[in-house]
């Protein structure tokens, strides 16, 4: 219902705006996610971590010994000392999170609860709270102005909790599509870091395959899905919609214009939640009435110190 709504995105109040404050108190509702335990010296905090979503960072050269993986040789000190020598890697100690907000106009639309455009900020949230838990670094950008940057501990999620709340506030006439703002990350993501997509249905369905894949071979990448009951289960009857100034009539009696809205509003959410697990993704169908952070996967139990 690209365009379409039932109530006015410019209106303000709960539901149709998201607002800053409730965002902040979203972070006791955030389930807690995988973060540094106790070492052998009793410490807490950032630790090399052998869990799927850290990446590897250089640590320090050593001379070659018999056996090492030459695939890790550091060439330039070999050459500078006429000795062999192989470069050592550590377990990143800290994990980019990035949130990227698609900010395409069928989100600012809501008939159940609040706008989707809403849901989308309480569960990009949802998952701001969840990475600073888990001591990430944390981001967010989209498609049109340029990315908010990476910062730790509250200052990081401030920064992107306002944003949220600015970007959903109403559709942005400089928004430049999600395919543009997925390729924008896939340029600032290193290996292993966490990625959040909010989007559209339509909007996602639009992005190229490659483009997933590409994303989810690297990152702990998961999409979230922003549907609104309307769209998912119309009622069986003649609907009046507002679209582009204008009154439409959508005869949802019929069984093959109930098709058609199947076809459009409802199935790319399948085919997304059908496909993209394959390409290393997680995606989830998010509803307006849903709890916000009820996607974020739960924590899982650390191994135990060697």
């Amino acid at each position: 219902m690209s365009g379409a709504a039932l109530r006015d995105p410019g209106a303000a109040g709960d539901g149709i705006v998201p607002r800053l404050e409730e965002l902040v108190a979203l972070r006791h509702e955030a389930p807690r996610m995988d973060t540094p335990g106790i070492g052998r010296a009793g410490m807490r905090g950032a630790a090399p971590s052998s869990l799927r979503g850290r990446g590897m960072e250089y640590a320090e050269s050593r001379e070659y010994v018999p056996g090492d993986d030459v695939r890790r040789m550091d060439w330039r000190l070999t050459a500078r000392t006429g000795r062999a020598h192989t470069k050592l890697f550590q377990a990143e100690r800290e994990r980019l999170a990035l949130l990227v907000a698609d900010t395409s106009p069928a989100l600012y639309f809501g008939t159940r609860v609040r706008f989707k455009s809403v849901q989308a900020a309480r569960a990009g949230a949802g998952a701001t709270w969840a990475a600073l838990q888990a001591g990430d670094r944390i981001a967010a950008l989209r498609a049109g102005e340029p990315a908010i940057p990476p910062a730790g501990g509250m200052r990081g999620a401030m920064r992107v909790l306002e944003a949220l709340s600015r970007w959903y506030a109403r559709p942005p006439a400089d928004d430049a599509g999600l395919e543009l703002a997925l390729e924008h990350a896939q340029r600032l993501l290193r290996p292993g870091a966490r990625l959040v997509v909010l989007a559209d249905p339509q909007a996602a369905a639009k992005v190229p395959l490659q483009r997933w894949a590409a994303l989810g071979r690297h990152h702990e990448a998961a999409l979230v899905l922003l549907q609104d009951a309307l769209e998912i289960a119309p009622p069986r009857r003649a609907l009046a919609v507002a679209s582009g100034g204008q009154r439409l009539h959508v005869p949802l009696q019929l069984a093959q214009a109930r098709a058609q809205w199947h076809q459009v509003l409802a199935r790319p959410a399948e085919t997304l939640a059908q496909s993209l697990p394959a390409y290393g993704w997680r995606v989830h169908r998010l509803a307006t009435d849903a709890t916000a952070s009820g996607w974020l996967r739960p924590a899982r139990p650390l191994p135990p110190d060697a």
